[in-house]
């Protein structure tokens, strides 16, 4: 008897369930957007790896025998290991009619050759427009007409709880569909600064970065981008990029060919309990400044340490991860208001943002640099006096504007490095280094002193004509 009423309980249940606790139906979502999604395959040369190649020594733990294994096979008469010539694969959406697709700047980051295949098998070699390390931002284009497109959604009216979903091309699987829910918004991670990450529970692999994270709507409201994991597959946790971040860089890309941020010039931390207490606030909450940079808009409207930002520009700030996106997301020199925690009490200040400098924000084919691209396959400039400064280079030296395909680029030679000596000689402008390329012989190994985010790197490389 107690059996046949607890059947009846549970099948009154199933009959009064309300219409949207079912599942949803992704069926049409797929087959309407999926054309729009392609697969991105790249090549790209590595380095010559060597105990001392950019500073960094093998694990010292490698056994001897895996050790002798790589100088078996890889190893060349300088003593160093040859380059490999790797692929990747990765994600992509069509944003335009006329070619333009959105992807993740580690996807196509070195390529030498990138391979967009379409959902009707049709493959394309891409340009790179621009590709921007901060936001991991990159903005392709084919020559190709009446494309399909995605419809953009905003990321702003996302609402954690709420269904999503990604196709991709994890491990190579190509029109791959997940779904899964929206966990949290406004994610800060280690390395992205600029982005107000989406958290979500969609099963995203190796293959899938670079491809979109679809709304209910059938809207993109994100890039998926990076996967929290110990395993090196899924875990339950995925990131991606807020779409409204992402065409903010895509749109800088396309109209000026870089992408500038906005600048505070203050360093800060979270608020402890303790912290909290001790400057008589209710909660730890804002961002703690540690350090206000002289010369900075912080300091010029009056920002001190000890300060704790609580708010930006209308937009709260709970945490100091929350603080960088906002500012950078700011037009430069626009006045804005932002609200502290000073001596026990709340007070507003106007802040003038500024620009902000850092050397790794895009990467973006300049209109003739065919004219200025040497046997070495670099493009080089002289460095500014404010780009000395920063860099701590007080005289000499030229930096890579551009690595093109060549004797550099497979030697490890990147933009943004800075060329200081090659075989010994002193590169002390343009004009030198010119001269000093035109007479290297080729068939030889030479020695060029590279400086990489504040180290100096020997790097080897060899002409072949």
């Amino acid at each position: 008897m107690l059996k046949n009423i607890t059947w009846s309980f549970f099948l009154l249940m199933l009959i009064n369930l309300p219409v949207n606790a079912q599942l949803p139906d992704f069926t049409d979502m797929v087959k309407e957007s999926g054309a729009a999604v392609v697969n991105i395959s790249t090549t790209q040369k590595k380095p010559e790896i060597n105990k001392q190649l950019n500073g960094q020594q093998l694990p010292n733990n490698m056994p001897p025998e895996m050790e002798e294994l790589f100088k078996h096979f890889f190893k060349q008469p300088g003593g160093g290991y040859e380059p490999r010539e790797t692929s990747s694969l990765g994600s992509g959406f069509i944003i335009s009619a006329d070619g333009y697709i959105l992807t993740n700047h580690h996807v196509v980051n070195n390529a030498t050759e990138i391979i967009v295949k379409l959902k009707d098998r049709r493959q394309f070699v891409a340009k790179l427009i621009g590709s921007d390390e901060n936001s991991d931002i990159a903005l392709l284009q084919i020559e190709a007409k009446h494309l399909p497109i995605v419809k953009k959604g905003s990321s702003a009216q996302l609402k954690v709880g709420e269904w999503v979903l990604a196709i991709g091309t994890p491990f190579g699987f190509e029109q791959s569909a997940t779904a899964g829910i929206v966990s949290a918004k406004r994610r800060s991670l280690p390395g992205g600064n600029y982005v107000p990450f989406i958290q979500t529970d969609v099963a995203i692999n190796p293959g899938n970065s670079g491809g979109p994270l679809f709304n209910m709507k059938g809207e993109v409201i994100g890039v998926n981008s990076q996967i929290y994991s110990r395993s090196g597959g899924y875990m339950g946790l995925s990131f991606a990029i807020p779409i409204d971040v992402a065409m903010n860089v895509v749109n800088q890309i396309k109209n000026k060919g870089s992408v500038s941020r906005g600048w505070l010039g203050v360093q800060i931390q979270d608020i402890t309990r303790e912290l909290a207490e001790s400057f008589g606030m209710d909660k730890p909450y804002g961002a703690l400044v540690a350090k206000v940079v002289a010369d900075s808009p912080a300091e010029k409207a009056g920002l001190k340490v000890g300060d704790v930002i609580v708010e930006f520009d209308g937009h709260e700030i709970a945490t100091s991860g929350a603080l960088p996106p906002v500012v950078g997301l700011t037009a430069i020199d626009e006045k804005v208001k932002v609200k502290i925690f000073r001596d026990g009490k709340k007070k507003s200040i106007a802040v003038i943002v500024g620009l902000l400098q850092n050397g790794k924000t895009v990467v973006a084919q300049k209109s003739e640099p065919e004219k200025q691209v040497n046997r070495m396959g670099l493009i080089v400039t002289e460095l500014s006096e404010e780009l000395r400064d920063r860099l701590e280079i007080a005289k000499n030296g030229v930096i890579v504007q551009e690595a093109k395909t060549g004797a550099a680029l497979d030697a490890g030679i990147q933009t943004g490095d800075v060329i200081l000596r090659i075989q010994n000689n002193v590169v002390r402008g343009v004009a030198e280094f010119d001269k000093m390329v035109k007479k290297l012989p080729t068939g030889r190994s030479i020695a060029v002193l590279i400086q990489r985010r504040g180290s100096p790197v020997f790097l080897a490389l060899k002409l072949d004509k």
